[in-house]
């Protein structure tokens, strides 16, 4: 029903999707009480530094030093909170603005993946919604469409890419060839990465924003902790020039999949076939495949960071929360969530790119080729790189489809051989 009453917000943060949301509101305001039907007006803000120039008119909205007393705050119906982090003040933000039976929208993925299950039961119980369309993919609206668009499909993978910072790199290392250590340093400068790049090159970021997925694709309980993550550290150029002379570009890609053996959730790195749509998925865009039993395949791709496209995901939130559209925070009631078993990767069977970077002496191929056969590994083809500056040769084998188990047999066998000079590199193909 129409209205003319705003729905008054109260936000916490003001970095860059913070300011954002601020200015999408100021800029499309018009047209965003027209969507709602009802204004959308921001009536209280908080921040760790109340005189720092954002570049934005603050004294218009009442200011709060201490972020999580917003929750209270008399004039506000709904708490948009964009400071971060899996537990302290946001955490306690989000309980304390359920508890007080007002809306939450977050753009938090980490706090998603450590206590979504406890805040959807909040939520639930207190009859208001629980929002977060912003903390998975930035703007794309993947968790809509899985929520709503999809909600009579049974799915089954979801998958994609979902770290920008980790696509920029890799994207970067394949037009230029260079090696990974160099084009971090540009991003950095560029600030698609952090000064301390740990969450995003190491996969956690991509694990967060995959158990938000799955739960929400296969009606599971989130569970973070069975996320097996594997970041694009230790890619070098040539394993990006060896992928590009076998038909495919490597991606950190997330891979999640519910079945009877339980749920399988994997952040990987990963050569994906020329053809794929997620091969030419560049730069820092993000890109989700969903796959539903009538539907058949859905593709969501655009910008997964920065103020606007993170800002217009909150602000669709607060959209439908003005108009009194909202159900269940996974898309079913909590207390119908299953807590799937972690499944056993080791059973499952595919393709894998396997690198070696070994001395150049004789018998080290042999060495290999034996720990593969003892292993059950079928190699579908092995190649041989010429000596590097430092004297050491790079082997790529690629292998037959066969279990997981057998690969991680073969390169325990291999590990600490005298031969090899450092860890292999094991990337699975995507099939």
């Amino acid at each position: 029903m129409k209205t003319t009453t705003p729905l008054r917000v109260a936000l916490a943060g003001l970095g860059t999707v913070g300011g954002g949301v601020i200015r999408l509101l100021d800029t499309n305001r018009d047209l965003i009480a027209r969507r709602a039907g009802r204004p959308i007006e921001v009536v209280a803000v908080s921040a760790r530094d109340r005189y720092k120039d954002r570049g934005l008119d603050l004294a218009r909205f009442a200011w709060v030093d201490d972020t999580r007393e917003l929750a209270a705050h008399d004039g506000a119906d709904v708490v948009v909170e964009l400071i971060g982090g899996s537990d302290g003040p946001a955490l306690t933000l989000a309980r304390a603005t359920l508890a007080a039976g007002k809306g939450f929208v977050t753009a938090n993925k980490a706090m998603l993946a450590h206590h979504g299950l406890d805040l959807a039961q909040a939520a639930e119980q207190a009859g208001v919604p629980l929002k977060f369309e912003a903390a998975v993919a930035g703007g794309v609206p993947v968790i809509k469409g899985l929520r709503e668009g999809a909600a009579a499909n049974e799915i089954g993978r979801v998958y994609g890419i979902l770290n920008g910072t980790c696509n920029f790199i890799l994207s970067k290392m394949e037009a230029e060839g260079l090696d990974f250590a160099d084009v971090l340093r540009e991003a950095q400068a560029l600030g698609y990465a952090e000064a301390d790049p740990s969450f995003d090159i190491d996969g956690v970021d991509a694990a967060h924003k995959l158990s938000i997925l799955a739960s929400i694709a296969f009606g599971t309980q989130p569970a973070f902790d069975d996320v097996s993550a594997t970041g694009v550290r230790h890619v070098i150029a040539a394993d990006i020039a060896e992928a590009a002379s076998l038909g495919y570009k490597v991606r950190l890609v997330g891979v999640a999949e519910a079945g009877a053996g339980g749920l399988f959730q994997r952040v990987h790195p990963h050569l994906v076939p020329i053809d794929h749509p997620l091969a030419h998925v560049t730069g820092s865009l993000n890109a989700v495949v969903a796959e539903g039993n009538f539907v058949g395949r859905l593709f969501f791709q655009g910008a997964g960071a920065g103020d606007g496209p993170t800002a217009s995901a909150v602000v669709a939130d607060l959209i439908d929360i003005a108009r009194g559209e909202f159900g269940p925070p996974y898309a079913m009631p909590a207390a119908a969530l299953v807590a799937a078993p972690k499944a056993d990767s080791g059973a499952r069977r595919g393709r894998a790119y396997l690198r070696f970077t070994v001395q150049d002496k004789v018998g080290v191929l042999a060495e290999i080729a034996a720990a593969m056969r003892d292993a059950g590994v079928s190699i579908e083809s092995l190649i041989q790189r010429g000596v590097t500056t430092d004297g050491s040769v790079i082997v790529a084998i690629v292998t037959h489809e066969g279990p997981e188990r057998a690969v991680a047999h073969a390169l325990e066998t291999l590990r600490g051989s005298q031969s090899l000079a450092g860890q292999p590199m094991w990337m699975h193909i995507l099939g």
